[in-house]
């Protein structure tokens, strides 16, 4: 299995060793090197953080005990950095430190090897690691593909939808033929702004879904996102749900239970997710069915949770929810291709909070999203 990992014509797979036993580290490198890898080490803890930053390693080996930075503090700030996330991360424990492994693994450590350690432990824990991290890749290549492809069923039946609507109604509005009343004027004209609205929208999130991607890419520009906004909750929660509240004819179906918070998002973002999460909560319900929306600081998090008696969602449904992915719609009339939910836990994500759906099919489905306060103003 370990054959051909420096062989020509392919990239060396780069390996970090962080040690601050010199003879182990020797031992560790010299076993590596020979087998085809490049190797990279570090001394301590704080020296690591620096070179797997620097260098982005395909593989981590860390020992536990060391000075200034220990093995899981290590691990800890490298999970916490989206450059360093998904390196994959062996922990090197002696024999004393078994019942600790767990607390490593808690903190997503891939693999542990207990010293002392024969090479081929060695090369065979760092290639089992090397090779799930492939077939990671491979999913997420083909699930690229299938984005690729739904982008491309999907966006021409999209935009032609709304173009139709436009076309249709302005080609009859043109017809020196046709004569229609003040009300049929004014009737077609609402016609078109709502398709050039839903036109407008579509566009606005595939634009959006394209700066986050980008976005994502680029540790700095995370940084700079959540370093440098501030954005008061509550009044923008309550405009945009009574906005779509009323562009359904549903404004009786709506509940409020805001509380003020400040959260590290620009406005316009944080609008976006409660726009989207607000028109899913009635597109896929029942006129008559109460929509709740609450917002809270809970736990030094903002936390905001949207309920809607409507139509649900299956385990399978949630755990697949993606990009250009719509549910069901042989059986069930929806507008847009997907993107609101994907946007809205992009856009959490991004700025380090989570999104969380609870559903029941045919029942009822809850949306929660968490999102870090904003530092407080100088």
């Amino acid at each position: 299995m370990g054959a051909g990992r420096g062989s020509p014509g392919k990239r060396m797979k780069k390996i970090l060793v962080i040690d601050d036993d010199s003879a182990l580290m020797a031992m560790t490198t010299r076993a590596l090197r020979s087998r085809g890898f490049e190797t990279l080490t570090a001394e301590n803890g704080v020296a690591g953080l620096e070179m797997a930053k620097k260098h982005l390693p395909d593989l981590i080996v860390c020992d536990i005990q060391m000075p200034q930075l220990n093995g899981y503090e290590t691990l800890a700030a490298l999970r916490q950095d989206p450059a360093t996330a998904v390196i994959p991360f062996i922990f090197l424990t002696g024999m004393t430190e078994r019942t600790q492994v767990r607390q490593g693994m808690g903190l997503g450590a891939d693999d542990y090897l207990t010293k002392p350690f024969t090479v081929q432990e060695l090369i065979g824990a760092v290639n089992v690691r090397l090779d799930k991290q492939v077939a990671i890749q491979r999913l997420s290549d083909r699930k690229l593909e299938e984005l690729r492809g739904n982008i491309g069923m999907a966006l021409p039946h999209e935009l032609l939808t709304p173009l139709n609507g436009i076309l249709g109604l302005a080609s009859m509005m043109v017809d020196e033929e046709m004569v229609f009343s003040p009300h049929e004027i004014r009737t077609f004209a609402q016609n078109i702004q709502i398709s050039a609205l839903r036109l407008h929208r579509l566009i606005e999130n595939f634009i959006i879904y394209s700066q986050i991607e980008l976005t994502k890419a680029d540790p700095r520009k995370i940084e700079e996102l959540r370093r440098n906004e501030r954005t008061f909750t509550k009044e923008i929660i309550s405009s945009a749900a009574r906005e779509k509240a009323a562009a359904a004819g549903r404004q009786h179906d709506l509940s409020l239970d805001l509380h003020e918070a400040c959260v590290a998002m620009a406005a316009v973002y944080f609008k976006k997710i409660i726009e989207e999460l607000v028109d899913n909560a009635f597109k896929f319900s029942m006129p008559g069915a109460p929509t709740s929306v609450a917002a809270a600081v809970s736990k030094n998090r903002f936390a905001l949770s949207i309920s809607d008696r409507g139509r649900g969602m299956t385990a399978h449904q949630v755990a697949d929810i993606g990009a250009h992915m719509q549910f069901e719609r042989r059986f069930y009339e929806q507008q847009g291709v997907g993107l609101g939910l994907i946007i809205v836990k992009r856009l959490a994500e991004l700025h380090g909070g989570d999104l969380t759906i609870e559903s029941a099919p045919g029942e009822q489905t809850t949306v929660q999203m968490f999102l870090p306060l904003a530092a407080p103003a100088d």
